[in-house]
């Protein structure tokens, strides 16, 4: 399988990315057991697949020494210079507190020692309290670490945009932010998308099939109960649809994009991605993977087969008008973390 050219984003000069990145949660332990092994063995799929580009995070479980393992095999088998085809973003996310420079480069070397890597692509950080603004000496420290080689780029995770503006007004360049994006939660359009187009920075989007509830799986079907949520990303998105509008309005949802799959020859998650993949800023939207478990890899090329034409885009408005406003309810992208 190869991905056509409008897969790929030049996301700074010196790493061009896949726009559907292979998202890391799922080995965290959240998700049900993960066979290392095996684990391994599909990243090797992913990649031959030309799904290259990985997210994760210092706390995904064992995610960042698979990204490590994986690596030494590559080289084992393919030579040194086949690592250039991979690209792994991972994530700092540290207790709020006073930050010095030894603690954050002591953290950064952890992850630098677990993936195998001499300098990290892309350093994503989060914090939990705003009102601690020690993060901004955390940003800065690692603003030097960067000057140093030890990380490439910085991004953020679930920073609001008045937050991202504080960072941005303190001279810390920053590439990226991930945030929940999808059919379901739209926040980003308020304030953010803006904010990060007149800043070069772009959106990296999780959340974006609502943890699979965004499929054929569910067209259809009543409402699941508690029980049936097996997974922490089922039981998280299934609380975000009820405050969007609950699951009639969903199944409504669902079957204009089942009607606009099957015009396009694709899937529901297809189209779910697409939407958010053409919007302004975003880079890339975080599909997961259950390594070893479940892949998607061909359901996922699909994405880069077709385009969404207006009245595509103006049949989901549609649905979507009659949903409930998530900003008001909630604030910001990250605030649900905050509160």
């Amino acid at each position: 399988m190869n991905l056509p050219t409008a897969s790929r984003l030049q996301f700074t000069p010196d790493l061009n990315i896949c726009r559907i990145l292979n998202g890391m949660w799922q080995v965290s332990g959240a998700h049900g057991r993960i066979n290392p092994q095996a684990a391994i063995e599909t990243m090797f799929k992913y990649l031959d697949a030309g799904f290259t580009t990985w997210d994760l995070a210092d706390h995904y479980g064992p995610a960042e020494d698979f990204i490590g393992e994986f690596r030494c095999q590559l080289i084992d088998t393919r030579g040194k210079d086949a690592l250039s085809k991979v690209q792994a973003f991972t994530k700092w996310v540290p207790r709020p507190g006073k930050m010095t420079k030894k603690l954050v480069e002591e953290n950064i070397d952890i992850s630098l020692r677990r993936m195998n890597v001499e300098s990290l692509d892309l350093m994503q950080f989060h914090w939990w309290e705003y009102q601690d603004k020690n993060y901004l000496d955390a940003l800065k420290y690692m603003a030097e670490l960067q000057t140093e080689g030890k990380i490439k780029h910085l991004g953020l995770t679930n920073f609001d945009t008045e937050n991202l503006k504080l960072i941005t007004e303190a001279g810390i360049k920053i590439v990226s932010n991930q945030v929940q994006f999808s059919l379901i939660d739209r926040r980003p359009e308020v304030n953010m998308a803006e904010f990060c187009q007149q800043h070069d920075i772009k959106l990296f989007t999780y959340g974006t099939l609502c943890g699979s509830l965004l499929s054929e799986n569910y067209l259809g079907k009543p409402e699941p109960r508690g029980s049936d949520l097996s997974t922490a990303s089922l039981k998280k998105y299934k609380n975000m649809i009820d405050a969007w509008g609950g699951w009639q309005l969903f199944q409504e949802l669902l079957a204009i994009l089942k009607e606009i799959a099957n015009k396009h020859k694709v899937s529901i998650s297809n189209v779910a991605v697409r939407y958010i993949l053409d919007q302004p800023t975003v880079g890339g939207v975080i599909v997961g993977a259950r390594l070893g478990v479940s892949e998607h890899i061909e359901d996922n090329a699909k994405v880069f087969s077709f385009s969404l034409d207006a009245d595509d885009r103006d049949r989901i408005s549609a649905v979507s008008r009659q949903s409930r406003d998530l900003y008001q309810l909630i604030g910001d992208c990250g605030d649900e973390y905050r509160r």
